[in-house]
């Protein structure tokens, strides 16, 4: 997803300094796919960590699904100007502020004694959310050569991915032991603050803004845009769900210790690198339009796969595996048609409205699934998730099918 960058366009390919070496970009990849993973962090965490939460804060089910509405509600809110305040302030100063708000929303979590300031800390995170997309993808166009600015943004897309893995397994794993999971979670902020330094260190210093008027905003989603909003919004309520509640699921249905079950979300995550890289180098024009609608077919089966965990418990780590595969990539091959589809001076805009959609939907899913969760339904909650991601690939093949028709109209 870009941010908002009208008239930067050239003006980016200039500042991609001719004198770029190949280690100072892998640097900024590593960097900004760091940036990635902590902006969404703390919502995996909740996920993985959910049982021990739910025991020591005394929460419900139900509760724990509010927490993914609250912090993506606010990021939803916040998506559609967060372009122009990148704009304003330079990714530079973006990205620390995205790293420095990440670290202390970990830092009140993890002091969290009740829903309430648990509550707050997850609506701060919603501002690393809005932050993440047009900041990483600014600092892409300051300072990566043009020639590899799609396999660095491929790239730090699945830092996402990277977030679930490190929730699901190293910081799980870290709850276990002697830290618990209040000491797992500050762990996480000292590693936000840390890659805050490295961010002031690796990228260059922000220039002023460009003279040049940049686009007028616009908030709502028209042709192309408002079908992949659509879509990314019945596809994000589906994934909000597995990510919210497969470790939970694990823990209370399918009789794993929470270290085990978090290692679905681990695997969930690795699944989803894989798959948006791959997914995202297969998009090309003439291929892409129908790539969201095949994976959305894919991810009804995912689903499928985790409800079928109530009888063979081994399927819910197919499920997770499809679900990572499928779903997870789907957002990422929608970015990708934004980028080669929009009008000029629009691809950032766009970007936003379809992340908004896609924002919009992780704050819906979970509170719908926790209903069902909170009385032990846990296969009506994944036939629920089924239903998400098969609305989101009917949504997807309209488009595609609308697209193929008006594309041939013009060519007649």
């Amino acid at each position: 997803m870009e941010t908002s960058v009208a008239a930067e366009g050239t003006r980016a390919a200039t500042a991609s300094a001719p004198g770029v070496q190949g280690r100072e970009v892998r640097s900024l990849t590593a960097l900004l796919t760091c940036a990635m993973a902590f902006s969404m962090l703390q919502l995996f965490l909740l996920g993985a960590l959910g049982p021990r939460l739910m025991e020591e804060l005394d929460i419900s089910p139900t509760v724990l699904g509010l927490t993914t509405t609250v912090g993506f509600g606010t990021a939803a809110a916040l998506s559609p100007i967060g372009g122009r305040m990148v704009d304003r302030i330079g990714p530079r100063r973006s990205l620390v502020l995205l790293l420095v708000v990440s670290a202390l929303a970990l830092v009140l979590i993890g002091a969290a004694p009740g829903t309430a300031l648990l509550l707050g800390a997850v609506a701060l995170g919603g501002i690393p959310q809005a932050l993440a997309n047009p900041a990483t993808n600014k600092a892409i166009l300051v300072a990566v050569p043009p020639a590899r600015r799609g396999a660095v943004t491929g790239l730090k897309q699945s830092g996402v991915q990277l977030g679930a893995f490190a929730a699901g397994l190293p910081l799980a794993a870290l709850a276990t032991g002697g830290l618990g999971w209040r000491g797992a979670v500050w762990t996480a902020s000292g590693a936000a603050l840390l890659a805050g330094v490295w961010a002031l260190r690796v990228l260059p210093a922000d220039q002023p803004a460009a003279s040049a008027a940049p686009a007028r905003a616009s908030f709502v989603p028209r042709g192309m845009v408002a079908w992949l909003a659509g879509f990314s919004l019945f596809l994000g309520a589906g994934i909000a769900s597995v990510n919210t509640y497969l470790a939970l699921y694990g823990v209370q249905r399918l009789g794993m210790g929470p270290t085990v079950a978090g290692g679905l979300v681990a695997i969930l995550g690795v699944a989803g690198i894989l798959g948006r890289v791959g997914w995202s180098k297969a998009a090309r024009p003439g291929r892409a339009e129908w790539l969201p609608g095949l994976l959305a077919c894919g991810a009804v089966g995912a689903a499928v796969l985790l409800a079928g965990g109530l009888l063979a418990g081994p399927l819910v780590w197919l499920g997770a595996v499809a679900v990572g595969v499928s779903a997870v990539s789907g957002n990422a091959v929608s970015m990708v048609l934004v980028m080669q589809r929009a009008a000029p001076g629009r691809a950032g805009q766009d970007s936003a409205l379809v992340a908004a959609g896609f924002f919009a939907g992780f704050a819906l899913g979970p509170p719908l699934f926790g209903l069902l969760a909170q009385s032990g339904r846990y296969g009506a909650g994944w036939m629920l998730v089924a239903v998400e991601f098969a609305a989101a690939g009917a949504v997807a093949f309209l488009w595609a099918v609308r697209d193929r028709r008006l594309g041939t109209e013009k060519a007649a």
